[in-house]
This record gives structure tokens, sequence and C-alpha cells, in this order.
């Protein structure tokens, strides 16, 4: 009879140690769908569109495997590198517990050689990292030990980052919140360690003038383009931001106010 008993009981143990690894694998299946990839050459295009024209088509570009993280679709000879990041490692400076990775993110970015070295491992990192399931409030308490500990170094040198692309969503204010925007805000960011708007007399993003953008090690000074190039940039870019609105309606632009006329 005791032996009955210690057999059944290690049937219920058996089943449910298959329950939890099933449950395991389901949650981990679920991390790696979580992001719908875009078409290639559509992903390809607004990577790139981050970039000035001259620099588009020597550049290194990477694309979202949802399985690995980033691969290097193209390989580039001028240094520069382009990508559509999903998750900005900004979350890692917030108060507030990065629960979830979003579905509905596009940051197109591209670095410089040293911006390269420094500012795009973070990227590389965080999306490895929903690739291979990681919970996503685990990410964020791995980037910021990586970030307090050094092993995100700020750049070497002075340099840009170049966010010219006509589609940009992204958290609005990640150092406070999880609030969400698309933007039609095509603009330049400069590394700046450690300048604070003080000490540029920087103003706010919607000015035609330069501010600060997460000030500290990894900070950096943005700088819009004017208006004009806006115009031009929309104009060449209009094929793919329809092609973005109907792959996802959170990627569509907001309809400009009756001022902006």
């Amino acid at each position: 009879m005791w032996k009955r008993m210690n057999i059944q009981k290690r049937l219920v143990m058996i089943f449910i140690i298959c329950g939890v690894l099933s449950f395991v694998e389901a949650s981990l299946a679920q991390a790696l769908e979580k992001v719908e990839p875009l078409q290639r050459d559509l992903e390809m295009e607004l990577a790139l569109s981050a970039l000035p024209p001259h620099l588009r088509d020597k550049a290194t570009v990477y694309t979202l495997n949802p399985k690995r993280g980033f691969v290097v679709a193209r390989k580039g000879t001028n240094g520069f590198h382009s990508l559509v990041a999903r998750t900005s490692p900004a979350v890692y400076e917030g108060t507030w517990s990065f629960t979830e990775y979003r579905d509905d993110m596009l940051i197109p970015i591209a670095f410089d050689s040293a911006g390269f070295k420094a500012n795009m491992r973070p990227l590389f990192d965080i999306a490895k990292m929903q690739a291979e399931g990681v919970p996503a409030i685990k990410a964020q308490r791995m980037l910021k030990e990586r970030y307090q500990s050094g092993v995100y170094k700020a750049p070497e040198r002075a340099g840009v980052s170049y966010m010219l692309s006509p589609v940009l969503r992204a958290y609005m204010h990640p150092e406070k919140n999880n609030e969400v925007g698309t933007f039609n805000y095509p603009h330049y960011m400069f590394y700046a360690p450690n300048i604070s708007n003080r000490d540029i007399g920087g103003t706010d993003p919607s000015s035609p003038y330069p501010w600060t953008f997460r000030p500290g090690p990894h900070g950096y000074i943005n700088l819009k383009v004017g208006e004009k190039e806006i115009v031009g940039i929309n104009k060449e870019y209009k094929q793919m931001i329809s092609r973005l609105c109907s792959f996802k309606k959170t990627f569509c632009l907001p309809e400009p106010s009756p001022s902006s006329h």
C-alpha cells in the first residue's frame, strides 16, 4: 500500500513538473512571437531613412529576427549603422516597472562608429533578451545594472546619431512613465555626456532649438531639422509612411493640426 502511494505521489509530481514546463514553454513562445516583423524591404528602408541621403548606400543595416535579435541584413563600408529598435534602452531609467515588451514600437536610429561601439550595444542586448524570453522586468534590471557598473560606456568621442526618419513611435517620457506616442519628428542627436538644458540654454522638444535628452554619461543634445526639410522627408517617404500605416494603425502619423498648414 505504501509503495502504491509513493508511486501515486511520483506520478502527481511528474504531472506538476510537466505542467510547469508547458507553462514556461508557452510563455517563452509568447515572448518570441511578441514582435511581428515588418517586411524585410520595408524594415530596411525605414532603418536607412534615419540617415541623410549621402550616407545610406554604404551603411550597415540590421533587421530584427524575433527568435535571435538583430542580424546584419547588409554589410556597409562607411562606418554608419542603422536599425529599427523596438524597445528603448531608456526604460532602465524609469521608476515604473517595465513589465511587458510592446509590439507597436518603431525607433529608426543610426549611429556613427563611436555610437555603434557604445550606444548601439544596449539596443542589440534588449532585442536579444526578448528573443531569448527574458522577462521584461528582468531585462530592465539587467540594463540598469550594466549602465551603473560601466558595462555600457559613453562614446569615446563627440559624434552624432541620426534619427531623420519621418515616423517614430516610442516612449514619450521613459524616465517617468510608459506613455507611448507616434511622431513626425526628424532630428539629430549629438553625444553630450553630463550636459544639462541649463548648460546649453536648452528648451523643450517642440521648439526648433537644441535640448538635452537623458542627461548623464549617455546623454544627447537633440536638434530638430527645419520645417522645409521635414516636408521634403515626408514627400520622399510618402509610400513608406503609407505602408507602415497599413501594417499597423498605431504606426499612422497623427493628422496635422489646422495651425500647421
